[in-house]
């Protein structure tokens, strides 16, 4: 398979790459290793201007270098976002922007999946 620059470069140093803990940190996670394709995003909370933002993201994947590097890409351009669950651009066009083939879609909807869970999820409390 022909991955795109953007998507070698994600795939191969991914930034975000790591679990986060503390009480203001919420996980979600999509898919199962069983199915070939599982993500899970921490992603902490923090407030500006008395307005939550979402301050750090950091995730971890079992998946081909499609969806580790978008979900590298969505932990980096959340920082300093809503903490709306949505991500930060649209399957569609993620879809277009790493060049993921069409029958590949279904990955990308599980990265969303893990996404909003996690944006979804209460906080863990008691986590260190």
């Amino acid at each position: 398979m022909n991955y795109s620059n953007l998507t070698w470069r994600h795939f191969n140093n991914p930034a975000c790459a790591g679990v986060l803990a503390g009480a203001a940190v919420r996980r979600g996670a999509a898919g199962s290793r069983g199915q070939g394709i599982w993500v899970q995003f921490d992603v902490q909370i923090g407030s500006l201007r008395q307005q939550s933002i979402v301050e750090a993201v950091r995730f971890l994947a079992y998946a081909c270098p499609h969806v580790i590097a978008v979900a590298d890409w969505v932990a980096q351009k959340a920082v300093g976002g809503s903490t709306e669950p949505v991500l930060p651009e649209g399957v569609p066009a993620l879809r277009e922007r790493f060049e993921v083939p069409i029958e590949k879609l279904g990955r990308l909807l599980i990265v969303e999946d893990a996404w909003i869970a996690a944006l979804s999820s209460p906080y863990r409390r008691g986590s260190a």
